[in-house]
């Protein structure tokens, strides 16, 4: 696929660069992982392109934005060695764990509807003789099941402030209320969602303070933006590659 059979235009690596805004050492890095087809070279040993190059490099900037720079290269160099079914079954992988990631926004979106402001315990409630029997109460291996973490993520966020389990008087254990099992549940859908503990720490401190769930908005209002904006740089992307294994024959 290095030869434009519509035309016989030949571009220089410094041409094909300065058309996409790259360096040219960006263009000969991406021919050498399969990215763009290999090019044709000069007598002396100059590399030369064509308008298939320059068709394949708008692909792959195409797919990036909806794919990552990883899965995008993927796709381009399964096209390049003639694996167009592997390249779909990797967009197909993408499209997938965006709908998963769209389902857990809806998740996240439902269960703060569905959330209650919980009142803060009495200061003797921990240490009453009832305070881990409550029906909601869980000790940590079983919270960590139910989410499908480890407990010592649960531990981590913990430390990160997310949560803030009482221990059993008897047993030293961590007891997890009904207000941390809300809490572990946010942390758990906002960290499926790309949020950093460090930005999920202050969502779920004012969510206990202020007994409501307006903090949360502005950070379930950008998650849809950056969740429809890659289903529609999927789009682009797509069109992108059509057009070059349509050119690439």
């Amino acid at each position: 696929m290095g030869r434009d059979l519509q035309n016989g235009e030949r571009l220089r690596p410094v041409d094909l660069a300065r058309g996409h805004g790259l360096s040219t050492q960006a263009v000969r890095n991406y021919e050498e992982a399969g990215i763009l087809p290999a090019a044709d070279r000069t007598p002396t040993g100059y590399r030369t392109y064509t308008s298939l190059h320059a068709r394949a490099l708008r692909a792959f900037l195409a797919l990036v934005p909806g794919h990552g720079h990883q899965t995008a290269t993927s796709i381009m160099r399964a096209v390049n060695q003639g694996e167009v079914d592997e390249a779909f079954r990797l967009i197909d992988d993408s499209h997938a764990q965006l709908l998963d990631d769209r389902r857990t926004l809806q998740a996240v979106e439902s269960a703060l509807r569905d959330l209650e402001p919980t009142a803060a315990p009495e200061p003797d409630a921990a240490s009453g003789p009832d305070a881990s029997s409550g029906p909601v109460d869980r000790f940590i291996g079983p919270l960590a099941e139910e989410l499908g973490i480890r407990p010592a993520t649960l531990r981590k966020w913990e430390r990160a402030g997310l949560m803030r389990p009482r221990r059993d008087p008897l047993t030293g254990y961590r007891v997890y209320d009904e207000s941390d099992v809300r809490d572990a549940r946010l942390s758990h859908q906002l960290r499926r969602g790309g949020y950093l503990l460090e930005q999920i720490a202050p969502l779920i401190a004012q969510v206990r303070s202020a007994g409501g769930l307006e903090p949360l908005e502005a950070a379930l209002t950008d998650w849809r933006g950056r969740v429809s904006a890659r289903g529609r740089a999927m789009l682009t992307g797509a069109a992108e590659l059509e057009a070059y294994l349509r050119e690439a024959g």
